[in-house]
């Protein structure tokens, strides 16, 4: 199966918004090594992920500015950070959900998901990402129910 996105050289396996997603996050690691106290840390992961989330372009920055207070509100062991240059909420270290905006690799919708590490194994096969193009007060309290689920 061949992919339909286009890159600048034929030759080149990402797509540019895939190398700058690298590039971010390589950046955060720099960054996370250099802090010095766990306070501090959390501190400064949280107003990065805010601080991206006002860099959204509208309709995503609502939804990323409801899921960030819903991930909050739901499960508060969660910590704040970047993943790949988007908002993620961690457990030990450990991403266990995130949002993406449709910006980020112009996308048609934004993308709430989870990682391995999120407890939310039902049977043999389950949702792992969901697509959003609105949040209503429904999808809030699905997506707390899920996060709460995750965290645990």
């Amino acid at each position: 199966m061949t992919s339909t996105r286009k890159t600048t050289r034929s030759t080149e396996t990402f797509t540019a918004e895939e190398r700058a997603a690298m590039k971010e996050r390589a950046q955060e690691l720099k960054t996370s090594a250099r802090r010095s106290s766990r306070a501090d840390k959390a501190a400064e992961d949280e107003a990065a992920v805010v601080a991206k989330i006002a860099e959204m372009q509208d309709a995503d920055r609502v939804m990323a500015e409801r899921i960030h207070a819903v991930v909050k509100a739901s499960a508060p062991g969660l910590a704040p950070k970047l993943w790949y240059g988007m908002p993620a909420y961690a457990k030990d270290g450990k991403v266990v959900c995130f949002f993406q905006s449709a910006q980020k690799f112009n996308a048609r919708y934004a993308t709430f998901g989870f990682n391995d590490k999120a407890n939310l194994d039902e049977g043999t096969m389950w949702p792992t990402a969901f697509a959003l193009t609105k949040l209503t007060a429904a999808d809030e309290a699905r997506i707390g129910e899920l996060v709460k689920r995750a965290a645990g």
